[in-house]
């Protein structure tokens, strides 16, 4: 009797060796600015490198994302639903993290009784960004020069753009466009597979971030801002597990611990590297893995991270408030809730600018009230600390968000998230596809009937 054939052997999942290494690595980085602060200021370079390859991965993985994405979903009606209800999330969820952040504010009063200098007045001045946009130059930049301008600068809002039109040109054309959507799949392969090479670089880029960052700020800029940093990071905690919980737990029926338990490898990249872009790659290849449909995916992540700064949005009412303290010129509530009104639109006027946290808050002070840029330069020294809970708010607030507009719209596949959270599909951590089932994750019930008809 022929004996059975063997099973196939499984993978071992090496990156686990990865993240280990990060950790270690942030723990040297840390010791590095402590013990010789000028050397780890000059690791800097290593961080932004790291940050930088990331960087050149995003506009080719959003293209890929959501041409896929429209081009499989046979009614344009049903991405134009999914864009509107996430812009209608975004902006609710905006306000929510805006009326939260004033409320603390106005209980701690973190700025009382510090005293500014010339030279820190100097250093607020400085930060005002004048890549800064208003509203209608701000819409007219997402227009792109040319077509391929859109991936060569860098601007995500330009490359969404450019997606949505070949999406939905790709599904007008029918099965005339299947090939060139089967030529985009390839490519999708070829980029994730790239991104999962670079991602080997993580420690390197990880221990010279941190040490730069503890070496600049010190142990002394730490303890005058304590207040203002712990109440910033309680609040963020405050927002990401009561309010993002609770919504996630009514809407999905799902515990917020489990979800961010799969994405615990990604919130770590965040905490080494300081930025949510340099997750956003495997947050979309992690969230089409769970279930949501790739128009959802494609749709609400790269926006989210444009319109979605839940994190953002507490910083700038905190540091706002505390500004103002610290000169000496408390705002009542009448005065506070224009100018946090008109950071809300600064705050989309200046997606994409580099440190957008800092220079956005500077550029919106300078437009809406002067005389508190002078006080930028208190936050300057801890900005980056800051900039670690901005960014894990923010990566937080986006994954919920994809969860629950993928059940608003039943374009998520129940049976599958509750697999893959519970251990029995992993991730491909090599090539971040679910290579066995093509690219990307597999069509929903309604997206086969589709297909097949079509």
């Amino acid at each position: 009797m022929p004996a059975a054939p063997a099973a196939p052997a499984v993978k071992r999942d090496r990156t686990h060796y990865l993240y280990i290494a990060v950790i270690v690595a942030v723990a040297l980085g840390i010791a590095v600015g402590l013990i010789w602060p000028d050397a780890g200021v000059q690791l800097k370079p290593l961080g932004t490198g790291f940050v930088n390859l990331i960087k050149m991965m995003i506009s080719p993985i959003i293209f890929c994302t959501i041409v896929l994405g429209i081009g499989s979903v046979r009614k344009a009606a049903k991405v134009g639903a999914v864009g509107g209800i996430a812009l209608g999330y975004f902006l609710v969820m905006s306000l929510v993290a805006l009326a939260i952040g004033l409320v603390v504010g106005n209980i701690l009063h973190p700025g009382d009784g510090l005293h500014l200098t010339n030279a820190l007045k100097a250093s607020g001045h400085s930060q005002v960004d004048s890549e800064a946009l208003g509203p209608v130059d701000f819409v007219l930049s997402i227009i792109p020069t040319t077509f391929v301008s859109a991936f060569t600068e860098g601007q995500v809002l330009q490359t969404l753009l450019i997606a949505l039109l070949a999406g939905f040109a790709l599904q007008a054309m029918g099965s005339v466009g299947q090939p060139v959507l089967r030529g985009v799949e390839h490519i999708q392969r070829l980029v994730f597979r790239i991104l999962g090479m670079i991602m080997w670089a993580a420690p390197i880029g990880a221990f010279g971030a941190i040490a730069a960052v503890v070496g600049s700020a010190g142990l002394d800029a730490l303890k005058s801002l304590a207040v203002l940093m712990l109440g910033f990071y309680v609040t963020c905690v405050l927002f990401v597990f009561i309010v993002l919980g609770a919504l996630l737990r009514i809407v999905a029926g799902l515990n917020i611990l489990t979800l961010f338990k799969y994405l615990a490898r990604e919130f770590l990249l965040i905490l080494s590297t300081s930025s949510s872009e340099s997750a956003l790659p495997r947050l979309i290849a992690k969230m089409e893995h769970l279930g949501v449909s790739k128009a959802v995916v494609g749709i609400t992540v790269p926006t989210g991270y444009s319109f979605n700064l839940d994190g953002t949005m507490i910083y700038m009412t905190m540091a706002s408030l505390y500004i103002a303290d610290a000169l000496g010129t408390p705002m009542s509530v009448g005065e506070q809730i224009p100018l946090l009104l008109f950071l809300l639109l600064a705050s989309k006027g200046a997606a994409g600018v580099s440190g957008a946290g800092l220079a956005t808050l500077a550029g919106g002070l300078q437009s809406h009230k002067p005389a508190l840029v002078d006080g930028v330069g208190l936050i300057v020294g801890i900005d980056r600390f800051m900039s670690e809970a901005r960014a894990l708010t923010n990566f937080a607030g986006n994954s919920v968000a994809t969860v629950l507009i993928g059940t608003w719209t039943k374009d998520i596949d129940k049976d599958r998230m509750r697999q893959v959270l519970a251990g029995e599909l992993p991730f491909d951590e090599t090539t971040l596809l679910d290579e066995g089932a093509g690219a990307g994750t597999p069509e929903l019930p309604e997206q086969r009937e589709e297909l097949a008809k079509a």
